[in-house]
């Protein structure tokens, strides 16, 4: 079988040069090992190899050097060979690529499980958080003087959650955010100026005159100290 240029013609020469070593050529060379002329036959032994030949010529030597009616029995069911192979090739594959499925399957599920297992109990709970301060942003750009001190109060109960879930111990936020490194803590005193505000409206709430804007630019103080830390989206 002559190679053809084409990427067609070079794939069929390949299958069909490989099913010749393989349904050919192996099994003339095992046919000649093991089942030569059987003893107390006539048949000549065959004549050595001793100077290179051509492919055509090894399948002449094999046929001449294999048991009579053996090697052409081979190659007449040769074709058999060739199909129960396919089908062994595709059995076998169709299980490469069920295992190979089935590893990435799991490695997905033990990579989710280590993660969530990484995750505080306030970072899991990411929608409600998110949720949480969208009440707050409603809160604060209403018109009731209420709702912004429900807002500015909410807003600095997230940021005590915060705290928590950084790992900060103390008995008051205070005395969390005293335990502060600012290298890992940016907005750090825009924390201290939002909970400062939020402690002059709880304790002089009869006191302490608000203004929206003053409101909204407080809840943006709390909004840069979540975004830090990916405490809302």
């Amino acid at each position: 079988m002559t190679p053809d240029p084409t990427v067609g013609g070079s794939l069929s020469w390949a299958l069909w040069y490989t099913g010749e070593i393989f349904f050919k050529w192996v099994p003339g060379a095992v046919v000649s090992l093991v089942g030569s002329a059987p003893a107390g036959t006539n048949y000549p032994p065959p004549t050595a190899i001793t100077a290179p030949v051509s492919a055509p010529q090894v399948v002449d030597y094999l046929q001449t050097a294999s048991a009579p009616g053996v090697y052409d029995s081979l190659f007449q069911s040769w074709s058999s060979f060739v199909a129960l192979s396919i089908l062994f090739t595709l059995g076998m594959s169709i299980l490469i690529i069920y295992c190979c499925v089935r590893m990435f399957q799991i490695r997905q599920m033990e990579r989710r499980k280590f993660a969530a297992a990484q995750q505080t109990v306030v970072a899991q709970d990411v929608p409600k958080t998110q949720l949480r301060w969208q009440h707050v942003l409603e809160e604060a750009n209403s018109d009731n003087e209420r709702s912004w001190r429900l807002a500015v109060l909410e807003a600095d109960i997230m940021l005590n959650e915060l705290l928590d879930s950084l790992g900060y111990k103390g008995e008051t936020m205070a005395d969390k955010m005293r335990g502060v490194d600012p290298s890992n803590f940016r907005t750090i005193d825009l924390a201290w100026e939002g909970h400062r505000f939020r402690n002059r409206i709880a304790h002089e709430s009869n006191l302490t005159a608000l203004n929206p804007r003053e409101i909204r630019r407080i809840i943006g103080l709390y909004d840069q100290v979540f975004r830090e830390f990916r405490f809302i989206e």
